[in-house]
């Protein structure tokens, strides 16, 4: 018997003393969206060889004809982080990749990540990734009309209202149990600048894991929220005049030696040479990582330097980087990138590739930064708006159309998955582009 053997032995008699009787085989589809099936965890052996079988174009964005040997997707688990699932009794979880006739497929976005990871790991060099997620919990209201959970979350300045985090309490506690449960290692948990707006944080990891706990959260929210008539909602702007939520993600290289690659102690941003290029990529292909990072039509509500109620928005609508400047795109920080840019949206297993993919191509181009920021872009906008630095694409389309445009992006990327993403969005946008809105008929139906 091989070691992988004797490990999956180990690891299938593990899970049936626990009492687990099956495994919820998970992988994402190109809008980040969680798929998979439950099988039984007595045949632990073909889910890891093998992978648990999906009609391929059943699944948004693998681009697998309807017959032959490429039609089936095939989602082959890891043996890293199997762990049972506290919502749903006798289940394990596990992380899969997307294969079809034998071969990793190109259109899976976890294999997307890896093949970034992999041009890191030839440096020697490992990238670690804070995520922040941000949420609404929503409701139907009788009329089935959403609206905010909480009916008494109601201040024009609820971060950090205390109040409202006594009346959620058995929500969050019961995200609380269920998070340490599942191995997380939980930091803080907050009310944020919008009504029915919380964020709940915990410890950052190496990208691919921390891609895999994002979704392992979102998939725990999702239940947990059920639970108490509630919806956790990722929608990044549901709020017309609230801020929205963001998937703030903290970014740090550190070398083979475990030493930091973007921090530089003397420098006065406490950056390196390294950190410095590396944001230079960031800004550079920053409208095309849009698309990507900011994918739905309702992402550039979001992004957009518009009145927030609280009379605070956070949005990085600006290409510019700062010392702990929250109105720039990259926010530095003892010596790590606070990437602003994505929103909860996004699929973040392609989200993190891309950022990835920019930073290292200005790397390797020696890209030099433009002057850091130090000013509220905010306040420079209402007083100069001639000065302020170029600004983000403003709808999706235009995100599209830059991602088209980035042939260096596309090609580090991959055409299958860019081409992929490139349909779909483009049809999600015409869909919204052909929708006649309550708002217009109100102001044009009469007046003329």
């Amino acid at each position: 018997m091989s070691d992988t053997s004797a490990t999956v032995e180990e690891l299938q008699k593990s899970l049936q003393a626990q009492g687990i009787h099956s495994i919820l085989v998970q992988f994402a589809d190109i809008h980040g969206v969680a798929k998979g099936k439950l099988v039984p965890v007595e045949h632990l052996r073909q889910w890891v060889d093998v992978g648990a079988g999906f009609a391929g174009p059943s699944i948004w964005g693998t681009g697998l004809p309807r017959l032959g040997p490429r039609s089936e997707y095939y989602a082959r688990m890891g043996l890293e982080h199997v762990r049972a699932l506290p919502f749903m009794p006798g289940v394990a979880h596990a992380v899969a990749d997307g294969f079809a006739g034998g071969e990793p497929l190109d259109t899976c976005s976890r294999q997307l990540l890896k093949r970034q990871l992999a041009r890191l790991q030839e440096r020697g060099w490992t990238l670690w990734v804070g995520i922040e997620p941000e949420f609404f919990l929503l409701r139907k209201d009788a009329h089935g009309t959403w609206c905010v959970g909480d009916t008494l979350d109601t201040l024009d300045k609820p971060s950090y209202d205390l109040k409202a985090l006594q009346r959620n309490h058995a929500y969050l506690d019961d995200m609380r149990q269920t998070l340490v449960a599942l191995g997380f290692q939980l930091e803080q948990i907050d009310h944020e600048d919008a009504t029915g707006q919380y964020e709940i944080n915990y410890r950052f990891d190496d990208a691919l894991a921390a891609a895999d706990r994002y979704m392992l959260f979102k998939l725990a929210a999702h239940a947990v929220a059920q639970k108490h008539g509630l919806h956790f909602s990722c929608m990044p702007k549901p709020l017309a005049h609230a801020p929205g939520s963001g998937l703030h993600m903290h970014l740090s290289v550190t070398d083979a030696q475990g030493r930091p690659v973007f921090a530089h102690s003397a420098d006065p941003l406490g950056l390196s040479a390294s950190g410095y290029s590396f944001i230079a990529g960031l800004l550079h292909h920053a409208d095309a990582l849009a698309a990507l990072c900011a994918p739905t039509v309702n992402s550039y509500k979001r992004l957009a330097a518009s009145h927030s109620a609280s009379g605070t928005t956070w949005a990085p609508v600006w290409k510019a980087y700062g010392e702990n400047n929250r109105t720039c795109l990259a926010r530095t920080v003892a010596g790590r990138i606070e990437w602003r840019l994505p929103d909860p949206s996004c699929n973040v297993y392609a989200a993190i590739a891309a950022t990835l993919a920019a930073g290292l191509d200005g790397l390797d181009q020696e890209m030099p930064a433009p002057e850091p920021c130090s000013a509220d872009l905010y306040a420079l906008q209402a007083q100069h708006p001639d000065a302020m630095p170029a600004r983000l694409p403003r709808d999706l389309w235009s995100a599209l159309a830059a991602l088209e445009a980035d042939t260096v992006l596309r090609h580090s990327l991959g055409d299958a998955f860019c081409q992929q993403f490139l349909a779909l969005k483009t049809a999600e946008w015409d869909a919204y582009a052909g929708h006649v809105s309550t708002w217009e008929l109100e102001r044009y139906a009469d007046g003329f």
